[in-house]
């Protein structure tokens, strides 16, 4: 390209403390292009106060903040059809990240889909979110001038399930810097504050929604990892089955060997995946599965369930088991005995997800949307 085109990215959902994975999944990729100097001159469009909490965002991208916290769904569409309209009027690309179009867009968009779980999962969602989602997703989609998604399998869920063409998707990978993990938290500091003494460690971090299966890895703690020296360490906010969760750990008596700490920053975070013998992941659905990438590039082998996207993310590089008791059983074993391989394993394949090539799948993302969903390759 030979000149700079302007891309005016929707980030009014990225409240702050509320959003997780999907959150990191972009700003890595708008940090991405700037890191590759890519020909987008990128406007960020966000909630009062982003900029305080993603201060090196702002210091690569203009980011104009909205006059809200935008911490009620009904205030941020509200937003998206009256102040966000007039402030992107004038883009030739209208980037919207939160899986939702606003009914009256008329300009060249890019869609952002995570995940398509509602389809798999409705259970696992109110009444109204679930209505919400069956109204605004596939005419969404539809509208689009092209869609990104995380993965193969979202790309190939939406083919299957709302007949888009294949050529409409581009699949952005999830990338990760080189610099993950350069802060962590030091593991001494870790095992103190969080009371874990010298026990082996298996992290989970995840919100207690129900498809994250916090409950099949205390099923396991109980009957079948038993050591006293193991504890399973869940870090993430309280979800959907957080009642059931609490009540598992003490019918299962196994209180003092399940640490949670709640929400923790990236720091923590990084420093616990690094800390522990395996991160463990049970989720029976994903649209990508960024921890499993995190622990890869950190140097944590990955005890994974063979659900949806995980088996595509890991490669090959970690355990994939099918979601049974039995089968996870002797995967503890299995980490010790071939933890250097598995270590190896995962480095190498966490270089085919770095920030950079994340923001070179987005840049074809753009020239998709610009092409009205052609494939220009």
């Amino acid at each position: 390209m030979s000149r700079t085109i302007s891309v005016a990215v929707n980030m009014l959902w990225c409240v702050s403390g509320e959003v997780g994975g999907s959150e990191e999944y972009l700003l890595r990729q708008l940090a991405g292009l700037a890191e590759i100097q890519a020909p987008y001159e990128v406007t960020v469009f966000a909630p009062r106060g982003f900029s305080a909490v993603h201060p090196d965002l702002a210091a690569i991208h203009r980011v104009i903040e909205a006059p809200s916290t935008c911490r009620r769904r009904e205030v941020r569409v509200l937003l998206e059809h009256t102040w966000l309209a007039r402030q992107v009027s004038q883009s030739e690309i209208v980037h919207h990240g939160g899986g939702i179009l606003p009914s009256r867009s008329r300009q060249t968009t890019l869609l952002t889909v995570h995940d398509i779980q509602y389809l798999t999962y409705p259970e696992y969602f109110s009444e109204r979110k679930l209505k919400y989602l069956r109204n605004r997703v596939p005419s969404s989609i539809t509208r689009a001038s092209a869609v990104a998604v995380p993965s193969a399998y979202v790309a190939a869920t939406l083919v299957e399930s709302f007949g888009v063409s294949p050529e409409k998707i581009q699949v952005v990978r999830h990338g990760v810097s080189d610099s993950l993990g350069s802060r962590a938290t030091a593991e001494a500091e870790l095992r103190e504050r969080f009371g874990l003494g010298n026990a082996d460690v298996l992290f989970l971090p995840a919100v207690t929604h129900p498809h994250k299966n916090h409950e099949f890895l205390l099923q396991l703690l109980a009957t079948r990892w038993t050591s006293p020296n193991l504890r399973l360490v869940f870090a993430g906010g309280r979800g959907r089955s957080e009642s059931a969760v609490q009540q598992q750990i003490s019918a299962l008596g196994i209180a003092d060997r399940v640490v949670r700490v709640g929400r923790v920053g990236p720091d923590d975070r990084d420093g616990l995946i690094k800390m522990a013998m395996a991160l463990v992941f049970p989720s029976s659905y994903e649209g990508f599965g960024a921890p499993v990438l995190e622990a890869m590039k950190l140097g944590t082998p990955v005890i994974a369930s063979d659900q949806t996207s995980i088996p595509e993310v890991l490669g090959g590089a970690g355990l994939v088991l099918p979601l049974r008791i039995d089968a996870w059983s002797g995967a503890l074993e299995q980490v010790r005995q071939r933890r250097s391989e598995l270590i190896e394993l995962g480095r190498q394949r966490a270089k085919q997800f770095t920030d950079i090539k994340s923001a070179q799948d987005l840049c074809l993302a753009y020239d998709r949307a610009l092409s009205g969903g052609v494939d220009q390759r």
